[in-house]
């Protein structure tokens, strides 16, 4: 086995050693993972050569009563760590659409959102506005967040969220093209940057849930973590199950432990109908 298969498996069985089937790894066990992953040394960061043929989606079409939970704009310091303690609590898993320079400074969080089986994507370096960006701009906000990504974790992001969710059909299709990411936005909106309450925050994602819905919210304010509990229970109560970008669109776990570096899964055609698009710009 080779060096980087050590590292990424190690930091993947976080994902994959899992109590009672949980699918989350407890903190201490993350803990002593990250610590054995980070001894290894790591190779260059490689591409996702695999096509998948999806451009924008802002929710998926899936006859599973299933809900993708995506949290951006992290990782922070506080509430991030709060925000895993309350997932593995529930037993769910969660996808974090993390910014680059957050990952550079809290480079242990998100160690430990993967090594408790969670999924990153992509949010851009410095969360731009994209539309008043030319390609090359673009393409270094993306690739600069791949990049410390890669470093910090060993795996790579295979999905993206514009900031805002702001880009036109033309960005989108240019950073299928050229990176194979699919440009990620939602279906349900809290609108939990507007302060409007915990328990508005959380009526508002169980009452917009529907199968396949992408569930927006932010691990960066203190009240939308508050509201996590009660709209996971609220969530369940009807019937869905939370799972992860990847898992929604039928491509399987991510993370080192899928050892799946350079590609990207075919979504499962006998669960999956076709994503719906939403383009923005």
């Amino acid at each position: 086995m080779t060096d980087q298969c050590r590292r990424t498996v190690l930091l993947g069985i976080g994902a994959c050693c899992l109590a009672a089937g949980t699918g989350v790894a407890g903190p201490g066990q993350a803990q002593d993972l990250r610590a054995l992953a980070a001894a290894q040394p790591l190779l260059p960061m490689p591409r996702l050569t695999r096509a998948h043929g999806l451009v924008n989606l802002s929710r998926v079409d899936t006859q599973q009563s299933e809900v993708a939970l995506t949290f951006d704009d992290g990782p922070h310091p506080l509430h991030t760590p709060r925000l895993l303690d309350i997932l593995a609590e529930h037993r769910v898993r969660a996808t974090f659409y993390v910014i680059g320079t957050q990952v550079r400074r809290f480079t242990e969080i998100a160690q430990r959102i993967v090594a408790e089986g969670h999924e990153l994507g992509n949010h851009t370096w410095h969360h731009p506005t994209l539309t008043g960006y030319d390609d090359g701009h673009v393409l270094s906000e993306i690739d600069r967040t791949q990049e410390v990504i890669w470093q910090a974790v060993g795996h790579l992001p295979v999905t993206f969220r514009p900031p805002y969710g702001a880009i036109s059909q033309r960005q989108s299709r240019m950073l299928h093209e050229r990176r194979n990411l699919p440009s990620v936005n939602w279906s349900v909106d809290p609108q939990d940057w507007r302060r409007p309450g915990a328990s508005v925050v959380a009526q508002r994602m169980i009452d917009g849930a529907r199968p396949g819905a992408i569930i927006l919210a932010h691990d960066t304010h203190g009240a939308t973590v508050s509201a996590v509990p009660e709209a996971i229970s609220g969530l369940q109560s009807r019937g869905f199950r939370c799972v992860t970008m990847s898992e929604l669109l039928g491509w399987g776990h991510w993370g080192p432990a899928a050892a799946r570096h350079e590609h990207v899964a075919q979504p499962r055609s006998d669960q999956r109908g076709p994503v719906i698009p939403d383009f923005a710009g």
